[in-house]
């Protein structure tokens, strides 16, 4: 799509990106062109979702499976009273078809796993992961990492959240590479049991959300081979740096070569002890 492609209407709608030397017409051009995955729908996809809609990123593609419940409108912000029951999804297709026409849903009702994330992620040119469990976590690590899409990774807690990208440049690092293996089950409560601030996803997506507009329009710096961490109660945000590990088993000089090659249960570890090359040494 060439700037001369946008219409009366979109020139008004996105004014703001236009009259920006870093946007402009060409740019908000490349975000209606852009193809962007969401997985999850609930605290941290709800603004990743509305601001990537907003922005007008052109395709969006929005993968969960779970219904609306009344414990989730303190902080799940595109669903409403009137959604409860619904499945994710379609609320938030339809929220994206009210705020910005020139956006198209596709709808993945599903759980992620490792016998569809591989057809799920191909063909998106950003993946921004929302889901709130390890097991996902590493999944959709490992998938993103091996088929070099890069994607956007999001966390939250109490009053912390953290957020950072991974890209495919050679030097880019993976989740892995920081946090090789899941913690022990129990030992990290989630939402549902340690609870969350109502406001702090919306912090952390709308970073997430920024990060996938700032790699599609080539601006910026990514937080690739970083991590920020958000402390919401003392309001301060620091920044670690995520390097890359040559023996990392996603991302290093010898990787799997594919994600049926490690069971995600429990730690999500990858063992190479039985690989005969790893132990011809």
């Amino acid at each position: 799509m060439s700037d001369l492609d946008l219409d009366s209407t979109q020139l008004d709608r996105y004014s703001r990106h236009i009259i920006m030397d870093d946007v402009g017409p060409e740019g908000q051009s490349d975000l209606l062109d852009a193809e962007v995955l969401v997985l999850g729908a609930g605290g941290l996809g709800s603004p990743i979702i509305q601001y990537l809609a907003a922005a007008g990123v052109g395709t969006l593609g929005i993968a969960d499976d779970d219904e609306v419940e009344l414990s989730n409108l303190q902080r799940q912000t595109i669903h409403g009273n009137d959604d409860v029951g619904r499945k994710k999804v379609d609320s938030a297709a339809e929220f994206v078809e009210n705020l910005n026409p020139d956006v198209t849903v596709r709808k993945h009702e599903m759980r992620v796993e490792p016998e569809n994330i591989e057809e799920l992620i191909d063909g998106y040119d950003f993946v921004v992961d929302g889901t709130d469990n390890f097991r996902t976590r590493y999944l959709v690590n490992d998938a993103c990492t091996l088929a070099g899409i890069p994607f956007s990774h999001g966390s939250i807690f109490r009053f912390e959240g953290q957020v950072t990208t991974f890209t495919d440049a050679d030097d880019s690092p993976c989740y892995r590479c920081m946090f090789p293996e899941a913690p022990p089950e129990g030992m990290v409560p989630n939402c549902a049991t340690a609870g969350v601030l109502g406001v702090l996803p919306g912090t952390v997506g709308n970073i997430q959300a920024t990060e996938a507009v700032k790699y599609v329009l080539d601006e910026g710096e990514l937080l690739d081979g970083e991590m920020v961490f958000y402390d919401a109660a003392n309001m301060e945000f620091d920044k670690v740096e995520i390097t890359k590990k040559a023996d990392c088993p996603v991302c290093g000089d010898d990787p799997i070569g594919s994600i049926h090659e490690v069971e995600y249960t429990a730690s999500c570890a990858i063992s190479r002890e039985d690989d005969p090359e790893a132990s011809a040494d």
